[in-house]
């Protein structure tokens, strides 16, 4: 069963939908006409982080914004011993699922953040789905761990700290939900006004549901144990990226300061990937959204 509203403001032209799928209801947004591009975002956001690309990539693609399971109006699975339902595998699965309901079998992908690593694992386990894929400021989850050193520890602490055990995180955020947003939100220095204001609204809105929080947590317990555990299952046995792969991060923030993205994401391609860095921090899309739409709109087109 599908859902819909209209929604104007920052995504004038698309409409929402509350997609009903086998375990709970996916909020997404689409708008334009085209080929399907899937965006997926970000902890601790929601799909409003594509607000500033969306609406001109919709003059080309029909474009599919989606609130990650756990995350934004989406449904949110329980606490689990094994964190299975917010690993990577499972959600990416899930998003295959929303997709065919939509009448897509195959679309073009772009994730950033905690939604590109989604993508990558839906590319790997669902190579026939994914005809093209962009990635926005990461390397593989389990690069990050084997190469975790004094740097990684301190500027991504918050991987160990979300990962410790169901309720200590989750206890202290709720305590100050917003705080705790704000704090996690300057991996570079910014000012609370830095995410427009009608974006940041529904970001603050749903880290104030201790449920998203639980979620969050959730996310990043998996990163630690199920996720290692498939990813090492794909590298040894071989299984690479097999479609064009767009691979992008921010020349203020970490990605390119700590790793060689180029050197690390050629051994999980098929396909050398295109590399570039942005003028940007973390956050590409709503710091440099010409610069995201440029990149997109030369990659995404049929070869």
């Amino acid at each position: 069963m599908v859902t819909t509203s209209s929604f104007t403001g920052l995504f004038e032209g698309f409409e929402t939908r509350f997609v009903s799928l086998q375990q709970g209801k996916i909020r997404v947004r689409i708008g334009g006409a085209g080929e399907p591009l899937l965006l997926l975002h970000g902890n601790p956001q929601t799909h409003l982080m594509w607000h500033a690309v969306a609406v001109e990539l919709a003059r080309h693609y029909t474009v599919i914004c989606a609130d990650l399971r756990g995350y934004g109006q989406s449904h949110k699975p329980a606490v689990s011993d094994n964190h299975s339902p917010y690993s990577k595998r499972e959600m990416a699965l899930e998003m295959t699922q929303l997709m065919s309901g939509l009448g897509y079998e195959s679309f073009y992908l772009a994730g950033h953040d905690r939604g590109a690593r989604v993508s990558h694992r839906l590319a790997l386990d669902h190579p026939a789905s994914v005809r093209k894929l962009a990635l926005l400021d990461i390397v593989p989850t389990i690069e990050h761990f084997e190469r975790t050193d004094m740097s990684f520890a301190m500027g991504y602490y918050h991987w160990f700290w979300l990962a410790q055990p169901h309720p200590k995180p989750e206890t202290l955020i709720n305590a100050s939900p917003e705080q705790w947003f704000f704090g996690h939100t300057s991996r570079e220095p910014k000012g609370n006004d830095f995410f427009h204001p009608e974006a940041l609204a529904d970001y603050l809105d749903a880290v104030r549901n201790p449920e998203v929080i639980t979620a969050i947590c959730e996310d990043y317990r998996a990163a630690t144990s199920i996720d290692l555990e498939h990813d090492r299952i794909s590298r040894e046995a071989g299984v690479k990226i097999q479609c064009p792969a767009l691979v992008l991060w921010g020349d203020k923030g970490k990605i390119g300061k700590w790793y060689q993205p180029f050197e690390i994401w050629s051994r999980y391609c098929d396909q050398v990937p295109v590399c570039e860095s942005l003028p940007t921090g973390h956050y590409l899309a709503e710091e440099a959204p010409e610069k995201v739409i440029e990149q997109f709109s030369s990659f995404f087109v049929e070869s």
